[in-house]
Formats: C-alpha cells, sequence, structure tokens
C-alpha cells in the first residue's frame, strides 16, 4: 500500500498510514468516511472531529484472517464500525488517525450543526 499524498483537500500525517496499513483501511474509504459519516462526534484530542461509518454484516460474528500459509493467522469481528478523526487546518482537511472499532459504541459529544455543515463545504 502506498501512503497517500496530500493534495488541496487533505493533509495527511505518518500515524494515519501506519493505522491504515494496521487494519486494512484505504484511503479511499477514509475520504468516504469523512464525506458521508453516519455519526459524527467531538474527537478526543483538542479541536478534532470523528467520523464513524459502520462495516460488515454482523458485530458478533468473527472471522479468521490470514493469508493462505501465514502461522500468524488472528480473529477479526466481521462487523462493527469504521473510525476516523480529523482536523480542520486552514480551509484542508488534516486526517490524523483511524481505527476500526469491534461492534458498536455508544454516543458521546455531538457536533453542532453549523460545524458539519462548515465540514461538508470544505469536502
Amino acid at each position: 500500500m502506498k501512503p497517500p499524498k496530500d493534495d488541496s483537500r487533505y493533509t495527511w500525517t505518518s500515524h494515519v498510514f501506519g493505522k491504515m496499513l494496521h487494519y486494512g483501511i484505504g484511503e479511499g474509504r477514509i475520504r468516504r468516511i469523512i464525506r458521508t459519516p453516519t455519526r459524527i462526534e467531538e474527537g478526543i484530542a483538542e479541536n478534532t472531529i470523528a467520523a464513524m461509518c459502520p462495516y460488515g454484516t454482523s458485530p458478533e460474528g468473527r472471522q479468521l484472517y490470514g493469508k493462505p500459509n501465514d502461522n500468524k493467522k488472528r480473529w477479526f469481528p466481521r462487523g462493527g464500525e469504521m473510525w476516523v478523526m480529523y482536523k480542520l487546518d486552514g480551509g484542508k482537511i488534516k486526517v490524523i488517525t483511524a481505527w476500526r472499532y469491534p461492534g458498536k459504541s455508544s454516543a458521546r459529544n455531538p457536533i453542532p450543526k453549523d460545524i458539519i455543515d462548515e465540514v461538508r463545504q470544505l469536502v
């Protein structure tokens, strides 16, 4: 997987590239989560936004994942949520991190509507 390149809309950190490799999340999926999230909340870090989209079919189901001749096979959930944390940085979206959450998380601090409208205008 190639690291994502900065463009006129997005800036990418090296941390998010490491997480993309770890969780197997592509650049297109991250852009799609930012563009059309199911849920948007205030991020844990200061002045950040966390966006979420569900993935898979069943949060309770599990699936064996690994290469055919790999002894390090792991169990991954078949369903859950994909999260992206980003920050508005001078008219650009700075993607900070991305992760998968197995299952369904509870709602925390929702983002005010005016901030959501501002983000949608940038995307």
